[in-house]
């Protein structure tokens, strides 16, 4: 009789850090609670085909509304970079990432050349420049007390700052053999479905009349 053979110890999945834009949240819930208001007077109180209208209009528009608001996230540890985008959720081993960057997006750019947005990181250039007034004004207060610069305080707009997050994330990948892999994209069906599935019913209905 053989004995069973002792259990492999493996090795603990880092946990995960998540990014997502307050703002969106914010902004997506009011226009669904709206959409939803609206589409269900119409549903429920609507004459003819109005209801009918009303629920093909709702099923397009919500998963949308969900899709660019609520879904967008960016979910990083020390061993990769996952990317939920509206239609899309890329994960990009670290050792696949040559740089992340905040222009006037912030995007995660591949060792192979391609780029990915990342939606639930949004670049305010105003937050950008009230950061850098900011910052300018302490290292001149530092200059004037008799101190460097780098003793000032430092002030990063949130983008930025997450990007700083996510470089310090990313930092020795390229020895970590959990971090070494290929970049993965998926689709988002479980939008893409509903959305689809709407406006075909409501082109139809407009087309039937």
């Amino acid at each position: 009789m053989t004995s069973p053979s002792p259990e492999q110890p493996t090795e603990p999945t880092p946990a995960d850090r998540v990014f997502r834009s307050a703002g969106g949240i914010v902004g997506g819930g009011l226009v669904l609670l709206i959409v939803l208001w609206i589409g269900g007077d119409a549903l429920f109180r609507g004459t003819g085909r109005t209801p009918w209208l009303a629920l093909a209009a709702m099923l397009f528009v919500v998963p949308l509304v969900v899709a660019f608001s609520l879904r967008p996230a960016v979910y990083a540890n020390a061993d990769r970079l996952r990317i939920r985008n509206p239609f899309r959720t890329i994960t990009l081993p670290w050792a696949a990432v040559s740089t992340v960057r905040a222009q006037f997006s912030c995007e995660a750019l591949t060792e192979d050349g391609r780029k990915f947005q990342l939606w639930a990181v949004p670049v305010s250039l105003r937050q950008r420049k009230r950061a850098n007034r900011v910052r300018g004004r302490g290292a001149s207060a530092g200059a004037r007390a008799g101190v460097g610069a780098g003793a000032a305080e430092v002030r990063m707009a949130q983008a930025d700052r997450t990007v700083a997050d996510l470089r310090e994330l990313s930092d020795g990948a390229e020895s970590r053999p959990a971090a070494q892999g290929e970049p993965r994209v998926r689709w988002a069906y479980e939008v893409l479905g509903p959305a689809g599935a709407g406006l075909i019913v409501l082109i139809v209905l407009l087309l039937v009349g």
